[in-house]
């Protein structure tokens, strides 16, 4: 009897003891859990992170060897902020799709205020929702079909221009007339005034859209936030003398100043103007951007003849928009990582536009991957999402119009090499590919 009392003391200190250590672990695990776990990388040096190596080289490159380095999903500080970036189509499917509430769409400061604060890339909810539907009704396919013989008027009047020079920068040629594209689809047929003085500041505009944003006189920053006043003075006039005439054109400026919304509440001037602007700003240098490189490519290869697939694989190439902006709205876990509250959050398009586990040898242009449908969510640049490019079919017709007469009635040579890529801020060739055109025969047949 008195040798079962100790041996029973003991069993039952053991079974507390373990009962306590089950314990102890339990806690210890939970309290593991609640440890955010960022995704591997570096956050470079204080302040600063790795904005100077972003900028030291091809940022493609900085993006590529990160993701060779550490995953599809890795940290990084640039631009003043910590950042997530994601390379595989599942991630960015998650940030633009199926979780796009957890993530806002944000710019930097400078540039939100060089468009306007109003502009429906920079919101979500019923008032981008609402403002989206008015960008795509009037660039419906049906409205863009009634616009085809003005733009095409503007492509052959383009190139008939670039022909009669010595040499023409390609880039520069291609911003004028996605312009005048843009300037057709808000306005419609616009007083010639109004169209000169829109182009002259909105120049200014674009100059300073990159710059470092001093805001002092004199400093390109600063001349470009007079000329953004400017504009918004002259859409106000535009859009006071439709008032007056009681037009109610069917373009997107008729679009917006006909919305009423279930409340009665209307758009205000200020908004339209940040919104036409906006517009103006989206249209122009991605599709500048990718018709200059269309060309390139064209040049490089004169046999490629199926239009539509040549423009999806210079899309696929060049991936003019590399990468878009978000911000995490509440700590969000994603695939066994954290991406804390207020950090931004990158897709990066051209990773995976570039990954040859989505396309064969991505470095090799070869418009007849496209006789098979890519995979989902890895071709996509327009973006993805609500936030997806609302204009994408103008961009195509306009694209499709001007190549068309390009290949059937001239012919070009590049001058100088062309090796390099620029950014301003899209990627563009070295020099906007300095070009010769001229006119030949109507014998050159174009498949669509």
């Amino acid at each position: 009897m008195d040798s079962i009392f100790p041996t029973t003391i003991i069993y039952i200190l053991l079974f507390f003891s373990t009962l306590l250590y089950y314990h102890l672990s339990k806690k210890r695990i939970k309290k593991h859990k609640l440890i955010p776990k960022l995704p591997p990388g570096s956050m470079g040096y204080p302040y600063i992170g790795e904005t100077l190596q972003l900028y030291s080289k091809d940022p493609n490159t900085f993006f590529k060897d990160k993701q060779n380095r550490y995953g599809d999903i890795f940290k990084t500080h640039i631009l003043g902020c910590p950042c997530v970036m994601l390379a595989s189509p599942e991630a960015s499917r998650f940030v633009l799709v199926t979780n796009s509430h957890l993530f806002k769409p944000t710019y930097p400061k400078s540039k939100e205020k060089m468009i306007g604060p109003s502009a429906l890339f920079f919101h979500q909810g019923d008032y981008h929702s609402h403002l989206r539907k008015l960008v795509q009704s009037s660039l419906s396919l049906e409205a863009i079909r009634k616009l085809i013989p003005a733009i095409e008027a503007l492509a052959i009047s383009t190139l008939d221009s670039w022909a009669n020079e010595h040499v023409t920068n390609t880039f520069k040629g291609m911003k004028k007339f996605s312009f005048e594209v843009g300037i057709l689809a808000i306005f419609g047929q616009l007083e010639k005034q109004h169209k000169e003085e829109l182009k002259k500041n909105y120049s200014i505009v674009d100059k300073g859209y990159n710059s470092f944003p001093t805001n002092l006189p004199g400093t390109t920053y600063h001349k470009a936030l007079m000329a953004r006043k400017r504009l918004n003075q002259i859409i106000q006039e535009i859009i006071c003398e439709r008032k007056e005439k009681k037009l109610l054109e069917k373009d997107l400026l008729g679009h917006f100043l006909n919305f009423e919304n279930e409340k009665g509440q209307t758009l205000g001037n200020d908004q339209i103007a940040d919104n036409i602007i906006g517009v103006l700003f989206a249209a122009q240098d991605t599709t500048a951007s990718a018709l200059t490189w269309i060309l390139k490519y064209l040049h490089d290869d004169p046999k490629l003849l199926e239009a539509v697939k040549v423009i999806l694989e210079s899309l696929r190439m060049s991936s003019i928009v590399s990468f878009t902006f978000r911000e995490a709205v509440v700590d969000v876990e994603y695939n066994g990582y954290i991406i804390p509250k207020g950090w931004k959050v990158m897709p990066l398009f051209r990773n995976i536009h570039h990954n040859p586990e989505y396309f064969n040898e991505p470095q090799n242009f070869d418009p007849y991957r496209f006789e098979v449908n890519p995979k989902p969510n890895t071709f996509v640049p327009f973006g993805n999402g609500a936030h997806s490019c609302p204009g994408n079919e103008l961009a195509k017709v306009e694209m499709l119009i001007l190549i068309h007469h390009l290949v059937t009635k001239f012919r070009w040579e590049v001058v100088g090499p062309q090796r390099t890529v620029q950014y301003s801020p899209f990627p563009v060739p070295h020099n906007g590919l300095p070009a010769r055109f001229w006119k030949e025969p109507e014998n050159h047949e174009l498949s669509l």
